[in-house]
């Protein structure tokens, strides 16, 4: 979860011609499946897509991101560049200390990933539901280490020379422990 406080400040509304004055108010936010979710109900579009987001879809998904309760709406038009910042820095941290590399596969270009996607690999792997609050990116590195697990498939079978091979070695090393022959 990250917090950050949104600073008073006073703005001009150019369409109303009036000024908007933004109490100081500090928000908690968290950047998780059910937050994406919310924003492709509002948007109906995915939010992995490439293309940069607009400053209202940006603003747009602090708000889904938020989870301090009754928020003035005009307090995200007092975002600073510094909030704006910290809401990218904590969105792309990885909230984990665990790595796995890309197999260098290409994906399919009209393969688009959606939050419905990423709830369906998680019902898949048997994930429970209150994962879709962890930050975004534990949920993927968990996902992506089911894969990987899964992809790994049965242990290939030894050959009956290496268990062979192996019980004989167990076999000295008792016999040199309990100082035995037999």
């Amino acid at each position: 979860m990250l917090e950050i406080i949104v600073p008073e400040t006073e703005l001009f509304d150019n369409k109303t011609q009036t000024f908007i004055n933004i109490k100081e108010q500090k928000l908690k936010l968290e950047h998780s499946l059910v937050s994406i979710s919310k924003w492709e109900a509002k948007w109906h579009k995915s939010y992995f897509i490439e293309d940069q987001k607009t400053i209202e879809e940006f603003r747009d998904y602090v708000k889904c991101m938020t989870l301090t309760q009754n928020v003035n709406p005009n307090t995200y038009l007092g975002l600073t560049n510094y909030n704006i910042d910290q809401i990218i820095k904590y969105i792309d941290d990885p909230m984990t200390a665990t790595t796995i590399s890309d197999d260098g596969k290409k994906s399919d270009p009209y393969n688009f990933i959606t939050s419905e996607v990423i709830y369906y690999w998680m019902f898949s792997y048997q994930i429970p539901y209150e994962c879709s609050k962890w930050h975004f990116n534990r949920l993927m590195t968990l996902i992506k280490v089911f894969n990987a697990k899964n992809s790994q498939g049965e242990p290939s079978k030894r050959s009956e020379t290496d268990l062979m091979e192996e019980h004989r070695r167990i076999n000295a090393e008792m016999r040199a422990k309990f100082k035995s022959k037999g």
